[in-house]
């Protein structure tokens, strides 16, 4: 398991190079609109559950409990769950895409920050998990990067 550090340093990354090849392929309001309203939407959301006492994080540095690599991480992974969708369609049916296969490699990785001890879900919130991590998570994962591609497909 990596460190702390190098875990939030290669999430970061992920996220920087997919800024950079936006910043290279999009017109520069899709850039803004996509990484930065996708940032404040994550964040958001992010605050809300963990100002709600239903996840604890254990990694930052944290603004109100968010840390700041999650923003990073988070427009990373849409972003390529994006690109990979506009590969098989367009506008809104990639919207859709673009939610299903976040979700989906949201499925894939979560447990392990579980299990690797970087953040713990600590809701009594009824209803199903998958390997420790409650559905709520899972349909803010469609929600909120169905709203972020939803943002960029508006300027693109």
């Amino acid at each position: 398991m990596p460190s702390n550090r190098a875990f939030a340093a290669s999430v970061a990354a992920v996220g920087l190079v997919a800024l950079g090849h936006a910043a290279l392929t999009w017109p520069p309001a899709a850039v803004l609109v996509f990484f930065a309203g996708g940032a404040a939407i994550a964040f958001v959301a992010e605050a809300v559950v963990v100002n709600l006492g239903w996840l604890e994080h254990h990694v930052g540095p944290n603004v109100v409990g968010v840390p700041v690599y999650v923003l990073f991480g988070w427009t990373g992974a849409v972003y390529v769950a994006f690109r990979a969708a506009l590969l098989v369609t367009d506008d809104w049916p990639a919207v859709a895409l673009v939610a299903a296969l976040a979700t989906g490699y949201d499925a894939l990785v979560d447990h392990r920050g579980v299990a690797d001890g970087r953040w713990t879900y600590t809701d009594d919130v009824p209803g199903p998990r998958v390997r420790g991590v409650p559905w709520w998570n899972f349909a803010g994962w469609l929600a909120i990067s169905a709203a972020t591609a939803g943002l960029a497909t508006l300027v693109l």
